[in-house]
């Protein structure tokens, strides 16, 4: 089998796989399977939603302040 056989092997397996994903993530889902869903007001404060909302303020915060100050703590390897 010659060089060019085996890239052309190589790619029309390749071409075989992505199109098998690309079926498998655009079909719908399992007739029965439900998934949890979460309103925003029902889901946890998360970090990132709090560094967030803290790059946008101008003004002083004591919640924004806690947490600049835990992720200076860490990012310099102190404990809490």
């Amino acid at each position: 089998m010659g060089r060019a056989a085996k890239v052309a092997v190589i790619a029309v397996l390749g071409g075989l796989i992505m199109a098998l994903a690309i079926v498998h993530a655009s079909s719908p889902p399992a007739p029965g399977a439900s998934a949890a869903t979460m309103s925003e007001a029902d889901a946890p404060i998360t970090e990132t939603a709090v560094a967030e909302r803290c790059r946008t303020i101008t003004v002083a915060d004591s919640e924004c302040e806690a947490a600049w100050e835990a992720k200076r703590r860490h990012f310099f390897g102190q404990k809490d």
